[in-house]
Parts: C-alpha cells; structure tokens; sequence
C-alpha cells in the first residue's frame, strides 16, 4: 500500500496541478539486501511474476500505439525488449536466485543484469556488446515497476490526468513545448525561481517547484503527484484530504478567472482615473493572439532571437521581414516594440556570430555589442523591420546599450537603411522610432546623456537587477539574493523614470516585475505608467491597477525610497491600505 510524502522545494510558477509522475532520467533505486525469510521467498516470485507481466503489458500497450515508420523504427526494439521478457534463462535466472539465493527481487535484478552484461561484453562483436543496452532497459523498466508504489486507485487516478515532469533540470527551450504534450506541472532538483525556464513558466500559468533536491531519490515514474507552485510542496501518493484541498483550489481559481474575465475590455484605469499603458511581451503568434484579446494597448517587447536560434544558417531578409511584418499586421494598428537580436557567445555559436566561447556570456559579446561587431548582419535584421515599418506603426528597441556612442552608432547605420530601401523602391513608414533597453547599470546612471539620442525606453528589470547586485539569477545557491526590490534596485528605477519624464521620453518596463502584482502599486508610486508584460498576466494587472489610488501612491514615493528591508515597504503600501 502507498504511503503518502511530503518533498519540499521552493515555488517558482504559482499554480496547483495533479498528474502521474515522468521521470526525465532513472532514479536511482535504492535496493533493499536483506536476505528474506523462508515465508517470505514465495511471495517476493510472485512480486516479480507480477512486474514482469506488468512490463510486458507496458511494452504491448507501446507497441499498438506505433503507426507508420515510427512502427518500423521503433517497433523492432519494443519488440526485442519483449522476447528478452519472454527469455526462459532471464526469468528462470531470477526465480532462482530468490528462492535458493534468498535475494529480494530488486537485487536478483541487477544480479542478473550483471552476469548478462558481462556475458555480452565478453562477445567479440561490436553489435552484439552493444545489445547490452537492450538489457539494461529491460531490467531497468522491470525495476521501475518493481518499485511503483501505487495503489489501484491511484493507478485510475493517474490514467485521467496529465504528467508532471521530473528532473533535474528543464531548458527554457523544452518548457514552450510542454504544455502541448499533456505537461500541467514542473519538478526540478536544481534551478532557481529566477531562471529563464521558471519565467517561462509562469508565463504559460504552468505551476513549477525547483530546488526538491530529495525529488529524483524518492519519486518513482507513475507515482501520483500533487504540486503547489506556490509554497514549494509537493506531495506523492497524495490522500483524500489532499484531493479536497486541490479541487477547492480549482473552484477558487474558476471564481478568479471569472473576476478577470470583466478586465478583458475595461480601461486601464487607477481608482482615481489615471491611465496606465499595458502592453505584451510576445515572440510567438499565440502570444499576439492573446495580447489582442487581452486589450493590450500594442507590443512593448518582441524578441527576435527565435529566428535565429536552433538553426545553422542566419535568416536571411525576406524571412524576417515576413516575421516582423506578420505582428505589425496582427496588431492591427497598435505599436510593435521590436527587439533588435540580443544573442550571447553561448547562444550564438550555433548560427556562427560568436566570436569565441565566453567563460561569462550574460557580460560578454552580446546585444548591441554582438549586432555592432556584425554589421552586416544587423543592417539585414534593420532593413527587415524598417520594411514591416511600411504595415503599421513599429519601434526599435537596441539591447544592451551602456552608452550614448552605441545608440549613435545604431542611429548612422539604420539612417542609412532607411536610404537605401527608399533608393530601392521600398516603402517604409516616413516615422520610426529608436530605443535604448536600460538593462545595465552604467547606461542608468549615464541616462542623462542617452536620452537626448533615443525616441523612448525600456526597463529590463531582470539583468538591471542581477547586474546591479552581482548575482547570477541563475543560480539557484543566490536565490536570496537576487532581490528587485532591494533599495538600491528601487533607487535606480525611481532615477530611471525620473530621467526619462523629465525628458518627456516614454518609458516602460518589461522585466519580471511588470508582471507580478506585488510589485505593481509599488511602480505606479515610483511613476511608472507603461508595463510590459506576457499577455497571459495583463489581466491580473489591470484588476491590480483598478484597485490602486495613483495620487495617493505618487505621495508614498519618498517613504518607499527610504525603506531598507521588504517589511518596511510592506508597511507603507500598508498605510496606504493597498
């Protein structure tokens, strides 16, 4: 009978979710050698009777699922994996060693992987060494059975729901695909509530818990889950009690989407009546579709990196140009943010940009630094969204500037495009604007003299901040360290858009904080009026900024600035009963 446990973690992407457990690599079972008892010997051949038919049912089930040449392909191993089930000397081997030997079945397992390996090792051909695989699979999917702590109705449970994904890792690349494969949650022994792939999931509402170190060691492939992207926990083999509780919290989120749902066409408005610009974060079309649907005022931020990464050839014009042009025209009128490409050495390499590998890329080659070095490259990148410029009001957001002679560099060149797509009978808008992304602390400070040559900003608050405290968000041992709303994080945010006002430049802020509500009363006391953020949070922040009395926070500006623990800013929003 399964017993139920507790993992803690540490929440990354708010959210519940119930499905079976898959694991991303073995885990590693921990094998009970102690000798059975004599009443014990028949019971544990039954045991591994019983996981070997399980596996084979398992492999039959997987077999009838090939079509096509996937079943040509695939098939032929499934097939081999089950003649080595079927193989009297593998299971006879077994039987044996439990009923003379004594051994659990866990052990006589690996006892016979390993007298079979060795056996196939000593065989001298390449081919049939290398059929020690199949052996080791086949054991391998015996022992997981074997070791499957699931009761009956768990087992019916987990045929209805999705899969929870466990590893030690998630690249940000895999988690965009996840949810189209039956994914409703994210387990990961490692990482950190601030890496890419956690801000990926949050964006797509997928709840996730990092740092369960114990999560691999204890949670076997089938076992039911339930895990709360909010407090860390995760808990296996979860009781009725448990279930209770998740369904109370999906009521509890239907109540809430039904809430929001009244924010889809409202005004983004404080209490008081001060408008407040909400635009998307986007990269793909499903994110523009969402955008739109959402009353976003326009794209505050779409990243081009997408066109060039998993590839080996660089996009050529016409391929971005069609990119580009396809969101200026799904916005239909509203403005699109367009980021020129922000690739470092580690993400380069592939497309052959990078100029040698980089023990630090986050401070290497990248961004404006990368497109300056390529020029050729950048004017094929500028020409492309200058033409899409022709379908729809477009700006040109410049990444990692540290410097007014950057943006000067960037404004020759895209003049000169400009020039030359007229010369050559393009049409391109008569207007467009260039801007500067404030991500490094230098260009904060040196803002006084970048703004005068850009047409509007914006904040990336996740690098500003992991490069003002020196703290690789990345790394999940600084987790406590990594802190927006440190008081020298909020001191510069408030010089920022100071700056930016006093030069009558608009300014927005695409970082994680546009998107968290906590932060969002405390930006709007900075003055802060434009956010950026993924369309699925917009609506979350309208409610927030409905809620919010912008004369009376404008007021709290000063107390916010001089509080140097998150309790004393606690306490102030406080005061101000928001």
């Amino acid at each position: 009978m399964s017993s139920r446990f507790v993992i803690a973690g540490t929440g990354a992407a708010r959210g519940m979710a119930l499905g079976r457990a898959r694991l991303l690599r073995p885990s590693q079972i921990r094998l009970d050698e102690r000798p059975l008892a004599e009443n014990e010997v028949e019971p544990e051949v039954e045991r591994l009777r019983a996981a070997l038919l399980h596996a084979r049912e398992e492999l039959k089930v997987l077999r009838d699922k090939l079509h096509g040449a996937l079943a040509r392909e695939v098939g032929e191993f499934i097939d081999a994996h089950s003649l080595i089930l079927d193989d009297p000397e593998l299971t006879e081997g077994l039987y044996t060693l439990i009923r003379k030997g004594r051994y659990r079945a866990g052990v006589a397992l690996k006892m016979q992987r390993d007298r079979l390996a060795a056996a196939f090792d000593a065989i001298d051909d390449p081919y049939f060494r290398s059929r020690r695989e199949d052996i080791d699979h086949v054991i391998g999917r015996v022992q997981t059975v074997l070791h499957r702590d699931t009761t009956p109705a768990e087992r019916q449970i987990a045929s209805r729901v999705g899969t929870i994904l466990v590893g030690d890792a998630i690249a940000p690349a895999e988690v965009a695909h996840l949810t189209e494969h039956g994914v409703l949650g994210l387990v990961t022994t490692g990482g950190s509530p601030l890496s890419h792939s956690a801000i990926l999931a949050r964006s797509l509402r997928l709840p996730m818990v990092v740092g369960a170190r114990e999560a691999l060691e204890r949670i076997a492939d089938d076992d039911l889950l339930l895990i709360d992207g909010g407090s860390g926990e995760i808990v296996a083999h979860p009781t009725a009690q448990d279930l209770i509780r998740y369904r109370q919290f999906q009521r509890e989120l239907a109540r809430s989407f039904d809430q929001l749902a009244r924010f889809k066409h409202a005004p983004s408005l404080t209490a008081d009546g001060i408008h407040i610009h909400l635009f998307a974060n986007a990269e793909m079309p499903a994110d523009l579709a969402q955008a739109r649907a959402c009353g976003a005022e326009g794209v505050g931020l779409y990243r081009t990196e997408f066109l060039f990464l998993q590839r080996r050839e660089l996009p050529d014009e016409e391929e971005q140009f069609t990119a580009y042009r396809n969101v200026v025209l799904a916005m239909a009128g509203a403005p699109v943010t367009i980021r020129t490409l922000d690739l470092g050495a580690d993400k380069a390499d592939a497309t052959g940009l990078a100029l040698a590998a980089e023990p630090n890329p986050a401070l290497g080659v990248r961004g404006v630094r990368l497109a300056l070095r390529w020029p050729a490259v950048f004017a094929t990148q500028l020409r492309a969204i200058l033409r899409a410029s022709a379908f729809g009001p477009v700006r040109v957001l410049v990444p990692m500037v540290t410097n007014a002679g950057e943006i000067g560099e960037v404004r020759v060149l895209i003049e000169s495009c400009a020039r030359e797509l007229r010369s050559s009978g393009y049409e391109i808008a008569d207007h467009y604007e260039l801007g500067a992304m404030i991500e490094v602390p230098a260009a904060a400070i040196a803002l006084p003299t970048i703004i005068r040559h850009v047409d509007f900003i914006a904040i990336g608050t996740n690098d500003l901040t992991q490069y003002l405290l020196a703290v690789d968000r990345n790394n999940d041992a600084l987790g406590e360290l990594y802190d927006p709303l440190h008081p020298a994080v909020l001191k510069l945010l408030a010089q920022i858009i100071a700056t930016a006002t006093r030069a009558k430049k608009p300014v927005t802020l695409c970082g994680e904080m546009a998107a968290d509500t906590r932060c969002t009363p405390l930006l709007m006391a900075l003055g802060l009026t434009g956010f950026s953020m993924h369309p699925s949070s917009l609506l979350e922040v309208r409610q927030a900024i409905a809620a919010c009395d912008h004369a009376r926070l404008r007021k709290l500006a000063p107390r916010l600035l001089r509080a140097q623990t998150k309790a004393a800013l606690d306490r102030v929003l406080g005061d101000a009963k928001i």
